[in-house]
């Protein structure tokens, strides 16, 4: 296994693990699914060397983006120092391999190395398995916030409360 930033090359790929990623969502009943992202968000994710991937063999096995900002969702909080991860895909030959886990140790490490002191995460909905996948992971589950302002943000911040999570470092 080995984590990575992901290229331009890998587009394609990242777009099809979010559309499987969404797919599945609705297949197991997610009171929210992913909507389609806009290719200049990730464009610039991958300029910016903010989108990563993890690699087994010669196959990208999972996707996430990492940001150093997150106001609109984080509110107040968003003055810590943080690193917040979204939109984990994982491709599904490899579901099942627990890989939220592979991805908090990596980003343990990666955000001490950058002077952080959080880990975080969001998810829209009160998702109660992705809520116990995510605490199982090591987060501490902060409980469901009502947004403020949704403006600019992909369409699923929308659909309702957003059930926010860390890891103090």
């Amino acid at each position: 296994m080995k984590i990575t930033n992901s290229t331009k090359a890998d587009i394609p790929e990242i777009f099809r693990l979010y559309a499987e990623a969404a797919a599945h969502q609705a297949k197991v009943g997610a009171t929210v699914v992913w909507p389609t992202f806009e290719r200049q968000l990730v464009a610039t994710e991958i300029s910016e060397k903010r989108q990563w991937k993890m690699m087994i063999e010669e196959e990208i096995a999972c996707v996430w983006a990492i940001t150093f900002e997150d106001e609109q969702i984080w509110e107040e909080r968003n003055a810590d120092p943080a690193i917040y991860i979204h939109r984990i895909a994982t491709n599904p030959d490899f579901r099942g391999q627990n890989f939220v886990t592979r991805i908090v140790d990596w980003a343990k490490v990666y955000a001490q190395s950058r002077g952080k002191e959080y880990v975080r995460l969001d998810t829209i909905g009160e998702n109660l398995p992705l809520i116990q996948h995510y605490t199982k992971a090591g987060f501490n589950f902060l409980g469901m916030f009502q947004m403020k302002n949704t403006d600019g943000l992909p369409a699923h911040y929308e659909s309702g409360e957003v059930a926010l999570f860390e890891i103090k470092l």
